[in-house]
């Protein structure tokens, strides 16, 4: 079965609706919007509470890195559910890949630990 690239037009033109809705969108909201710049507009504010000196302060990143360490740790359960699902499907080599994707999984962790990007000053 060979596809033609007359195939994949409707594609381009959602594609292309989409994006020139949004691109639209925004130009108009930017010209026909009120524009009306004052003092009071332009400054910081943030949960109600006023701004007091510089934001650009260094600060520790151990938070941000435990984040990601979650979101990457996280994304095993995304391979894993379908795994879980076809298991008696996948059979045998499912499992030794299964296996192998756990052993790195946990040389990371492992990793991680003796790092101890995962321990708070």
């Amino acid at each position: 079965m060979q596809s033609n690239l007359s195939d994949y037009f409707p594609i381009l033109m959602q594609m292309l609706l989409a994006v020139g809705f949004v691109v639209g969108t925004i130009f108009v909201s930017g010209k026909l919007g009120p524009s009306r710049k004052s003092a009071i507009k332009e400054k910081n504010f943030e949960c109600g509470i006023e701004s007091v000196g510089n934001a650009r302060i260094p600060f520790s990143v151990k938070y941000f890195l435990v984040a990601i360490l979650f979101v990457l740790f996280d994304v095993e359960v995304i391979f894993l559910y379908p795994w879980a699902i076809n298991f008696k499907e996948l059979g045998l080599e499912g499992m030794l890949k299964m296996v192998i994707f756990m052993a790195l999984l946990l040389v990371g962790f492992f990793y991680i630990i003796k790092k101890k990007a995962l321990e708070w000053e």
